[in-house]
């Protein structure tokens, strides 16, 4: 089978421990196998057993994550943990149906996890996937349409090897992430190219199609970076995709970022006294998903900071042990 010849070795593929499947798949959500891999083996390092991540401290497990973004996968991966500890005594559900009802578990982790693990016939379907997919069968429909993914999942569901579904899987991934890639796809190498109906016509570049990109908006911050005799001052986040995660003070501006006089009025109104040195960084732009923020930061010395209820005082050297958005350990990294 070309799979078993032709497969990357990765840690993840050598188990059938549901634990080390389903952290592996959290980690690569939105992720590529080259930058999840150190994630996996210090995951794995550090919370060999899913009860040693359930009891640890969200803090801990953010600052492992710190630097993969899309923060949610920690805090439900983390929640999750917990769950299979305290409702079913450290065991995985054995199951798509189960898997699918714990937190950050969708659709397509929960068949990777039934079928590799537990050997469960349900298709996994992934952009990889999607992708192979769309081209072989000469599905022109937008595959972010759910009647689309549907039919995919139909006409997979079909084919999936019902002894060895995990293999078939798996399989399917590594073709789409290895072979059948996004632009020029290795159509002369690939194991399925004459059953390709996208490759017959002409049309595999063109495939998969997307109903359309979402519009990126932009943000504005403003962060405040003060200095009182080698301390300063953080906050923990207590909504949006960087929850709990820690940051300077922000001050969010509408249509652009604030000028040096703004941030000085901003200062007397939050009650740091005696500032001096007042500094600006370069303009940072950090781009996500559906924004792209464009972010300054202000360094100045102070003699009092007004610390607020949510704000916490801390050794400017002790910044490394708290999990920060990327955003911000770039801004340290380059400082």
């Amino acid at each position: 089978m070309w799979y078993n010849n032709a497969k990357r070795s990765l840690p993840w593929r050598n188990t059938s421990d549901p634990y080390k499947i389903w952290l592996s798949e959290i980690i690569l959500q939105q992720t590529r196998v080259d930058q999840g891999m150190a994630y996996y083996y210090k995951f794995i390092e550090t919370f060999p057993r899913i009860d040693y991540l359930a009891d640890a401290e969200e803090r801990l497990v953010l600052k492992l994550w710190e630097g993969l973004g899309y923060y949610s996968r920690a805090r439900n991966l983390h929640k999750t943990a917990q769950i299979i500890v305290d409702q079913y005594n450290s065991i995985f559900p054995d199951n798509y149906n189960d898997l699918l009802k714990l937190k950050g578990v969708g659709p397509y982790t929960a068949a990777a996890i039934a079928s590799i693990a537990f050997n469960e016939p349900v298709v996994a379907i992934d952009g990889n996937v999607l992708r192979v997919a769309s081209r072989v069968f000469l599905i022109e429909d937008p595959v972010d349409k759910v009647i689309t993914l549907k039919t995919i999942r139909s006409v997979l569901q079909e084919f999936i090897d019902k002894e060895d579904p995990g293999t078939f899987n798996q399989a399917m991934m590594e073709l789409g992430a290895t072979i059948c890639i996004p632009k020029n796809p290795k159509c002369d190498t690939c194991p399925i190219s004459e059953h390709c109906l996208g490759l017959a016509i002409g049309r595999q570049n063109y495939l998969p199609k997307k109903a359309g990109k979402v519009k990126v908006k932009n943000e504005y911050f403003n962060y405040l970076v003060p200095d009182l005799e080698g301390k300063t001052e953080i906050l923990k986040r207590n909504s949006g995709i960087w929850i709990g995660l820690y940051q300077f003070p922000l001050v969010v501006s509408n249509d652009r970022l604030l000028d040096k006089c703004e941030i000085e009025d901003e200062l007397i109104d939050k009650g740091y006294e005696s500032v001096l040195n007042l500094t600006a960084s370069q303009m940072v732009n950090h781009v996500l998903t559906h924004k792209k923020i464009k972010a300054r930061f202000w360094s100045f010395e102070t003699s009092s900071i007004n610390q607020n209820n949510s704000s916490i005082i801390i050794e400017r050297s002790d910044l490394a042990k708290y999990p920060l958005p990327q955003l911000l350990v770039n801004y340290l990294k380059n400082k």
